[in-house]
Formats: structure tokens, sequence, C-alpha cells
């Protein structure tokens, strides 16, 4: 398990990126419920998912985002690449 430091933009934009399904892929592949994955990417929806280590600070391109656990982002960045492979063929 690595930390990193991103921009809440470019988190969005990460998410933003992802083919249809992609979330739920995630979430099945994590064991998660689906809004704890939207959760991770800026979602708000605390009834039905959890908080899952990602920590906001104010600041430029829509603040700083400290995420405790990678592991849900370096399977969306695989899952764009994938996604960029396949059009290339």
């Amino acid at each position: 398990m690595s930390t990193a430091t991103i921009t809440f933009n470019q988190l969005r934009r990460i998410k933003d990126s992802l083919p249809d399904g992609s979330i739920k892929t995630i979430a099945e592949e994590l064991h998660l419920d689906v809004e704890t994955v939207r959760n991770y990417f800026g979602g708000a929806n605390y009834d039905r998912g959890r908080s899952v280590g990602i920590h906001i600070e104010q600041g430029p391109d829509g603040g700083i985002v400290e995420l405790d656990d990678t592991t849900i982002l370096e399977m969306a960045r695989d899952i764009i690449s994938h996604q960029g492979k396949m059009a290339e063929s």
C-alpha cells in the first residue's frame, strides 16, 4: 500500500477518463461498494459508501488530495492505459 498527493482536479480528470462501468469493475475487484469507489474520486455519498482515506485541503487546481492508499488510483490508471492501447490497435 502506497500513499500519494494529487490535485483534486487531476483526480477528477482520471475519474472522468474512465470508460463506462469502470467504477463498478474496480468496486467488484476490491470487494467495495460502488459508492465507496465514487467517494474516493471526490464523491460524498456516505449513506451507502464509506470514506477510503482521502484528505482534501484547499489550494490551487481544486485543492490538494492526500491518498492513504493508491490501489484504486492505480487500477483506474491501468484501465485508462489499457483503453488507450485498445484504441491504438
